[in-house]
């Protein structure tokens, strides 16, 4: 039964992709992602099926972080050794308008919904990027230890610069984005403003002041998984990471943290197909695009962490967590007593400036 319904299912894939059958398909692939909590969600819900379906070996490579220099590098040498990428909406613009992801027709090479709504419909205005397919909707938070905030939980994102309230070690991400808006946020910028000042050379020096007076007490981290393991091992008070490692952190690890939501940053997070691959290995990647951003793969995903799928035809298939059993809506960012305030991420923007200010906040950390 099983070996009939994997040929069913991988030819009518196969089609998708313009080809006859799996056996002009690559049978590995090199997916990347984000490690942690998050890769173990989509081996679950994507890997791990999808390799039961087919019999193809997934290899999981956690450079995510690196995704965008890494991409140019492989291109530039001739030699791509990855087939799906998880990145961040505005790496994916970045990627696509240098012609290093693969554009996607998205109601011919992804899945319509149950009831037969397109592709383009269902995830709508997620659709960000002719390259981009995105899975959830997420959000970049701070965590904190119960037992060292003292009497006075953190309520507002300004908790981070406020040092002689809350002495001690802080972790952030080693990047502008989301460091660069909330330092501007906690220094008066109106939040319809952020961006406005923030394209400017004296916003962006604005932001660097403020993050200075912090700068000797922050753990920078590249990894998702390194803000809850220094929470976990009591090295920081708080820390910046994913809604869905905190939630780990939290539910499954019962450490003694709990979120600050204020001011937290939507994002979107979803795949690319790397552009110069061969012919097999991108019907390969087309083909687990097809079966991995399907309505019931994304409300899968949602069984394992807390990040809210991009389909709106997966929304209500969201229930309880896999294993503990608990509602997982309450631990979604879109919750509205989670979302009273939150940040939109301009991805815009940071497709735009992202190579420029990055260099700048480079340059004022090794100072």
């Amino acid at each position: 039964m099983k070996l009939t319904t994997t040929l069913v299912v991988s030819s009518a894939m196969a089609l998708a992709t313009g080809f006859a059958n799996a056996a002009d398909m690559a049978d590995e692939m090199t997916i990347v992602s984000w490690g942690g909590a998050y890769t173990d969600s989509q081996q679950n819900a994507y890997h791990t099926p999808y390799s039961e379906m087919t019999g193809v070996d997934i290899i999981n490579d956690a450079s995510s972080n690196e995704a965008v220099a890494k991409l140019r590098a492989m291109n530039e040498a001739g030699n791509v050794t990855w087939d799906v990428v998880d990145v961040v909406a505005a790496d994916a613009m970045r990627l696509c308008d240098e012609g290093l992801a693969l554009e996607i027709d998205f109601d011919t090479q992804l899945a319509a919904a149950p009831d037969g709504t397109s592709a383009t419909d269902d995830f709508g205005d997620l659709l960000v990027s002719d390259c981009f397919i995105p899975q959830i909707v997420y959000s970049t938070t701070f965590g904190y230890r119960t037992d060292m905030v003292g009497d006075t939980p953190p309520t507002d994102i300004c908790a981070v610069f406020d040092l002689e309230t809350y002495p001690g070690k802080r972790s952030l991400e080693k990047r502008p984005i989301n460091n660069m808006e909330w330092a501007l946020l906690c220094d008066g910028v109106a939040k319809a403003d952020v961006y406005d000042v923030l394209e400017t050379p004296e916003g962006q020096e604005r932001a660097l002041a403020k993050l200075d007076t912090i700068k000797d007490s922050v753990i920078w981290w590249s990894a998702g998984a390194d803000t809850p393991q220094l929470l976990a091992d009591e090295e920081v008070i708080m820390g910046s990471t994913y809604n869905g490692r905190l939630f780990s952190l939290i539910e499954e690890q019962n450490q003694p943290v709990a979120m600050l939501w204020d001011a937290q940053v939507y994002d979107l997070d979803g795949w690319i197909i790397p552009a110069g691959l061969s012919p097999e290995r991108e019907a390969r990647a087309l083909d687990y695009i097809m079966f991995a951003t399907d309505t019931q793969r994304l409300a899968d995903q949602a069984k394992y962490i807390s990040y809210g799928p991009a389909r709106a035809s997966s929304a209500p298939l969201v229930g309880k967590h896999a294993e503990l059993g608990i509602d997982m809506a309450p631990h979604m960012p879109t919750d509205p007593n989670n979302a009273k305030n939150t940040f939109l991420y301009n991805y815009e923007f940071w497709a735009d400036y992202r190579d420029d200010i990055d260099a700048k906040f480079q340059a004022w950390l090794a100072k």
